[in-house]
């Protein structure tokens, strides 16, 4: 039987939509490029570390660079998003996400962010969820990208909860993997078709409320 603690949230695609400006910004890279990128190939970034995401775009493209190349690119693709997501604002939280954020406070569960975006802090900042966190663990604090456990993990660390205590909430199949590799149960954000390895799937955080949470993870 699993007794919740703690809820740890992927960022984009989850509590705010920001997957949009992702695909923008690497569209318009790979248009620099000289090949085309299209939302299906974006499907293969969602949840991954910037140069890993870079790695998939080129291999689209089939492309080989050398690593400064690389670097250079990685930074163009980030100032261009940085300029989309510094206009955010609370009108972008995604539906259900802020009332389910306060609905784990009101009831003791502690809630962490686990986030590969090193951008975290402006999207947090510009919506208003910032205060929302016990900790906030982004791309600034790991040294490995999701399919590997180590974000959840030290999320759950700063929260002082066991893994077996936390439920994940991702929308990328990378992030399911981690947080079953972290020990944690999982809560998949979209489709079951793209996340049915996750313990249940909901269209979005507007489905889920903390009672639903605890009757689906007590028999697990």
């Amino acid at each position: 039987m699993t007794t919740i603690h703690a809820c740890l949230f992927d960022l984009d695609g989850v509590l705010v939509d920001t997957a949009k400006y992702h695909y923008i910004a690497w569209k318009e890279l790979a248009d620099d490029l000289g090949f085309p990128f299209t939302e299906q190939d974006n499907e293969r970034l969602k949840g991954v570390s910037r140069a890993a995401s870079l790695d998939i775009l080129l291999e689209i493209g089939g492309l080989t660079l050398d690593e400064n190349e690389k670097a250079r690119l990685a930074d163009k693709k980030n100032a261009r998003y940085v300029e989309y997501i510094s206009s955010m604002d609370s009108s972008e939280i995604l539906p259900g996400a802020l009332q389910f954020l306060m609905e784990c406070r009101q009831n003791s569960i502690k809630v962490a962010l686990g986030s590969a975006s090193k951008n975290a802090m402006t999207i947090l900042n510009n919506t208003g969820l910032t205060p929302y966190f016990d900790a906030i663990i982004d791309g600034t604090h790991t040294s490995a990208a999701k399919p590997d456990p180590e974000v959840f993990l030290l999320g759950a660390k700063a929260l002082g909860v066991e893994p077996e205590h936390c439920v994940v909430f991702e929308d990328a199949e990378a992030g399911i993997e981690a947080a079953t590799r972290a020990g944690m149960t999982s809560v998949g954000i979209g489709s079951p078709a793209t996340l049915g390895a996750a313990n249940i799937v909901i269209p979005s955080l507007q489905e889920m409320k903390v009672s639903t949470l605890r009757e689906s993870f007590t028999s697990i």
